[in-house]
């Protein structure tokens, strides 16, 4: 009998990977209990202080998505199915993030901050919180970054309550009145005889 192998470890993460992922954690700690960014990100410092990661994008992706938090979620919130202070504070927190990059990071493709969002959010995410993540950032690619996705130009997003008519809503319907059709048989009123 042959003993199996080890299972192989798990690939090593990436600079910029742990960047995105200590990043998530501060923007989780400004969600829930509202702290100073300054006050996050020496706390992040102080509990991993022999991480290796990308500083320069870590200060950027903390520090800019608090700072633009607010317009982040006005161009998010079109996109959402309701408002934003309701989503999972780590959703809420990955699609600041995924917005953050795709209007401030241009050198960052749009994919790979989809991907990474996505892959955060399996880990730290509730079941089918990466799902929603993947549905929100790839409808704002197009909006943010319309030359990268092949779109013809960019469209803002659209109001939940000011959707545009479906095309197939102008085609005549004809539809006959009540009067017109004729009575179910078998369930008219009974005839006493």
């Amino acid at each position: 009998m042959t003993n199996p192998s080890p299972p192989t470890p798990a690939p090593a993460k990436s600079a910029r990977r742990k960047a995105r992922e200590l990043a998530l954690q501060g923007l989780f700690e400004w969600l829930l209990a509202g702290s100073d960014s300054g006050a996050i990100e020496a706390f992040l410092r102080e509990r991993y202080p022999t991480i290796k990661l990308d500083r320069d994008l870590f200060d950027s992706l903390l520090h800019g998505c608090i700072r633009e938090a607010p317009v982040l979620d006005e161009m998010l919130q079109p996109l959402l199915d309701r408002p934003s202070r309701e989503l999972s504070p780590v959703e809420h927190a990955l699609l600041l993030l995924g917005a953050y990059e795709m209007r401030f990071l241009p050198e960052v493709p749009y994919k790979v901050i989809i991907n990474e969002a996505v892959d955060l959010a399996k880990v730290y995410g509730g079941t089918d919180g990466f799902k929603y993540v993947n549905g929100v950032l790839d409808r704002l690619a197009p909006v943010l970054r319309a030359g990268e996705t092949g779109q013809r130009e960019a469209r803002e997003p659209v109001p939940r309550g000011e959707q545009p008519a479906p095309r197939s809503a102008s085609v005549p319907v004809s539809i006959k009145p009540r009067s017109a059709r004729p009575a179910p048989r078998g369930r008219g009123p009974r005839e006493r005889g």
